[in-house]
């Protein structure tokens, strides 16, 4: 199995699989346009040249990146294809020089053993503004916030009642 950076053909690829674990109830969707737009963030993993996962990574600054769309395909779990896929996910972000890393998940114990550590949602200030409030579940959250590297001090991005004095002004 290798690693490689996604291309817009594979984008079909990757939303069956994310579209699979969607169902399974372990990923939250992404529609096809979406990732279309996302695609220079995602990174496949093939073997005898299929793509059997995938994963992106999301760049919020220097302080803070976030692992998401984590996918692989379920004949292929357990042979080190999110292990090898998360590694490549880790060493773009060393290579951007982010700070620190993020994700939410439903099995914490697979991003553990990646070095990951459990953190409240509300350490993660620009995936909670950016993401979460937008969320249908954000109310009934059933994902865990990891982080491995350092915790940002503040959100690069603006929070809702900041952007509402703005509009109001």
């Amino acid at each position: 199995m290798r690693t490689r950076e996604a291309i817009l053909p594979d984008a079909e690829r990757i939303h069956e699989l994310i579209s699979v674990h969607y169902e399974a109830g372990t990923l939250l969707p992404r529609a096809l346009p979406e990732i279309c737009e996302n695609i220079r963030d995602f990174r496949v993993v093939e073997e005898h040249g299929r793509i059997v996962g995938c994963g992106a990574l999301h760049l919020y600054g220097l302080h803070l990146a976030e692992v998401r769309s984590i996918a692989v395909d379920p004949i292929f779990q357990r042979r080190g294809a999110g292990f090898i896929l998360v590694k490549a996910l880790l060493r773009q972000a060393v290579r951007h020089q982010v700070g620190g890393v993020c994700l939410f998940t439903r099995i914490p114990e697979f991003f553990a053993r990646l070095g990951f550590s459990a953190v409240t949602r509300e350490q993660i200030p620009d995936k909670l503004y950016k993401d979460c409030c937008v969320c249908p579940k954000l109310h009934s959250c059933d994902e865990v916030a990891m982080v491995r590297g350092s915790l940002p001090n503040m959100a690069m991005l603006p929070q809702p009642s900041s952007v509402l004095v703005k509009l109001e002004a």
